[in-house]
């Protein structure tokens, strides 16, 4: 018995080996891949950025109600303000080696400063529209989500509090476009802002 045991032993420790190398050989490959597709973006010269889907605030969001006194309210406020004069663009899902790829290492630092504008952008708006919602301004609160879904937002407490409406409004068909919509977002969000929307479905009634 002695023996086929330590021959079982000695074949998984080889296995086990060789399953390693094979690990590492695979990291290796993709680190070189990488570090290569780097040295292309790094060497791309700047390129036109007119193609990129920049978003401008409505104007209408500036004449919502909003109460001094409420800090998220005055919050929101002073971040829309500064933002209405500040390029704006989502670049979640996009790499900095292909944002570097296909407009060039020079425009890197402004692609990075449009995309954390979106994500103060987005931030605010589902700030200001939880403040909207429980001062009993739903609709305001309704076209602020829309807005920030439609920009492809993966904020997730956006989509729940946006459901919560659609659903105490009895919008059904709202409610099952905007699981649509989540299930097509890029983002590590998706499958938590699905799930919470599947659960949303299913505890109510229309």
């Amino acid at each position: 018995m002695f023996m086929p045991v330590l021959a079982s032993c000695f074949i998984l420790v080889i296995a086990i080996a060789v399953a390693g190398k094979k690990g590492e050989n695979s990291i290796k490959e993709k680190l070189e891949k990488f570090q290569e597709r780097e040295r292309a973006a790094n060497e791309v010269r700047r390129q036109p950025i007119d193609d990129l889907e920049y978003l401008v605030i409505p104007e209408e969001f500036f004449g919502y109600p909003s109460d001094e006194d409420s800090h998220d309210a005055s919050e929101a406020r002073r971040i829309l303000e500064n933002l209405r004069s500040e390029k704006i663009v989502n670049l979640t899902g996009i790499s900095n080696t292909d944002l570097k790829l296909r407009y060039g290492a020079a425009n890197l630092p402004d692609l990075m400063r449009f995309d954390q504008n979106y994500t103060s952008l987005v931030r605010a708006l589902q700030m200001y529209a939880s403040y909207l919602s429980e001062a009993g301004h739903e609709n305001e609160a309704v076209a602020l989500l829309e807005y920030a879904i439609k920009s492809r937002s993966d904020v997730s407490a956006s989509y729940k509090l946006l459901g919560e409406l659609y659903v105490k409004s009895g919008q059904k068909a709202k409610l099952e476009a905007l699981t649509e919509n989540a299930q097509e977002l890029d983002s590590p969000m998706k499958g938590s802002i699905v799930k919470k929307l599947e659960e949303l479905k299913s505890s109510q009634e229309f």
